[in-house]
């Protein structure tokens, strides 16, 4: 069997998905959650996104065009970006436990989780998945690859700003202290 790059970057992120679907098995009920209509925005620039990086038929025109040089070296570097932004967000996911909510939710028995990978970065699944998402922009190569990229992250800091708000709320003492002491995204510099 053939095992290769792309199939490598297939899995990484298929296991991403199956250990959010399982994660839904221990989710907490929700106890408040945003409006449907506050969800349409950034839900339609993952759609846009995920589109754009999956759908081989947009390879046609400049959107098939590359925007990096498709060498061993370019590839090698994305599947290693894959795998680790993959990682870290599964390990962020399984930190989070039955906080975890798709949606911009406040969970029953919410509880404000520092420690992990919440300890390098406030929104920690999102680095992962950012990471993971431009080490498969270069795997692919072409600009419709980046541009998903680029929309995901969009919909990411969308997502991310509603949920500083909630947190905000929820945590008015602990969550002032805690966004001073650790970054959004990247440790030490966002």
């Amino acid at each position: 069997m053939s095992f290769s790059i792309d199939t490598a970057v297939d899995i990484s992120w298929f296991v991403v998905g199956l250990v959010w679907l399982l994660g839904l098995i221990g989710q907490k009920r929700k106890a408040r959650t945003e409006a449907v209509r506050n969800r349409f925005f950034h839900w339609g620039l993952f759609l846009l996104g995920f589109t754009l990086m999956g759908a081989k038929w947009l390879s046609e025109g400049w959107l098939g065009m590359r925007f990096v040089p498709e060498t061993a070296a370019v590839r090698t570097t994305g599947l290693a970006l894959t795998i680790v932004g993959c990682l870290f967000a599964i390990w962020a996911r399984l930190t989070l436990g039955g906080n975890w909510s798709g949606r911009v939710s406040q969970m029953a028995g919410h509880e404000l989780i520092t420690s992990g990978p919440y300890a390098l970065s406030r929104h920690p699944i999102y680095t992962g998945i950012v990471t993971g998402l431009a080490g498969t922009a270069l795997v692919g190569g072409e600009w419709r690859h980046l541009l998903g990229a680029v929309l995901i992250l969009l919909a990411l800091l969308v997502k991310m700003n509603n949920e500083e708000r909630l947190m905000m709320e929820v945590f008015p003492e602990t969550y002032p202290r805690y966004r001073q002491r650790v970054k959004a995204l990247i440790p030490g510099l966002l």
